[in-house]
């Protein structure tokens, strides 16, 4: 069983290698976001049974690099490993796509019983298109609609609305879009997602008479489950 590492603690990712070997793991490790999410995309698909990732990573954070392995649609199992241990951290690890979630500092009897559980589920076929009501978004296409009609989006606007969609129903705050959609390191204007958020109004709701975002006051913004 061959497992790939993301986790930027060389320690402690050491500590993971050496301890999955005597399991029957083939252990790969990688330190950084960016070679992690080229690992887990461009080795061939099937490769890895099951990747072990951490969330606050340089580069990309753990909860991009699967956002976009799965809107590439490559379902490997991602167990995610983190200090984070709100229970909305563990909800957004699980709706980006992650299949299981354990904390730091965590039992290693635990850790190589979850990677066995997700080698034995494997990597099954997941729903590749979003949808709220007839507003719909295909990640594997990018490809952006309103019933037939197709909407142009930036990458960016892309990315926003996908993350959206992915809580639908939801409010998501403006520290979880900044962290998922631009970066955990950003160190810019968060009043930006403001201004996107604007931008997707523009496209997806003014020209139809439709209101799918949602201003949910302290909370942040919604998707609409009916498409507004």
């Amino acid at each position: 069983m061959r497992i790939l590492v993301v986790e930027d603690e060389v320690g402690l990712a050491d500590t993971i290698r050496d301890g999955l070997g005597p399991a029957g793991f083939t252990v790969d490790v990688v330190h950084d976001g960016v070679n992690g999410y080229w690992a887990a995309t461009e080795t061939p698909y099937g490769a890895y049974d099951a990747i072990v990732l951490d969330i606050m990573l340089p580069g990309l954070s753990g909860y991009e690099i699967c956002r976009r392995m799965r809107a590439r649609e490559i379902w490997t199992p991602v167990l995610m490993l983190t200090a984070k241990d709100g229970e909305y951290d563990q909800a957004d690890a699980l709706d980006l796509g992650a299949d299981d979630y354990l904390i730091k500092p965590f039992s290693f009897v635990v850790l190589v019983a979850r990677l066995r559980a997700l080698v034995r589920r494997g990597a099954p076929q997941r729903p590749s298109v979003l949808t709220a009501g007839d507003l719909s978004l295909d990640p594997a296409q990018r490809r952006v609609s309103r019933g037939t009609t197709p909407i142009a989006v930036t990458p960016r606007e892309f990315a926003l609305l996908e993350f959206m969609m992915r809580h639908s129903g939801h409010p998501v705050t403006k520290t979880a879009i900044v962290e998922n959609v631009w970066d955990a390191h950003f160190t810019g204007d968060p009043n930006i997602v403001e201004v996107y958020i604007g931008y997707l109004r523009k496209k997806i709701d003014h020209p139809f008479g439709r209101a799918a975002i949602e201003t949910v006051r302290g909370a942040g913004y919604r998707i609409n489950a009916d498409g507004g």
